[in-house]
C-alpha cells in the first residue's frame, strides 16, 4: 500500500474557482496520473483502491469530481 502515499494527495488538490483555469487543472491532474502510473507502476490493489475512491467521489455529488467543475460549458448557475 506504499503506492497510495503519492496517489491520495491528488484527491486533496483544490479545484480552481475560476472556470478559465479548470482546463489547466484537469490537464495537470490527468498528466500527473498518467506519469505516475507509467513511472511508478503501482500494484493492482492500490490502483483499484484509487480508482474506486475517484469514482465514489465523482458520483457522490455534482461538483465533487476532480476532473470537471461545477459549471457546464461557460455558463454557471448563479445561486
Amino acid at each position: 500500500m506504499y503506492c497510495l502515499q503519492c496517489l491520495l494527495p491528488v484527491l486533496l488538490i483544490p479545484k480552481p474557482t475560476n472556470p478559465a483555469l479548470m482546463e489547466t487543472h484537469v490537464m495537470f491532474i490527468v498528466l500527473y496520473l498518467i506519469g505516475f502510473f507509467l513511472e511508478r507502476k503501482p500494484c493492482t490493489i492500490c490502483s483499484l483502491v484509487f480508482l474506486t475512491a475517484v469514482s465514489l467521489i465523482c458520483y457522490s455529488g455534482v461538483g465533487n469530481c476532480i476532473f470537471w467543475g461545477n459549471c457546464e460549458g461557460h455558463h454557471c448557475e448563479n445561486g
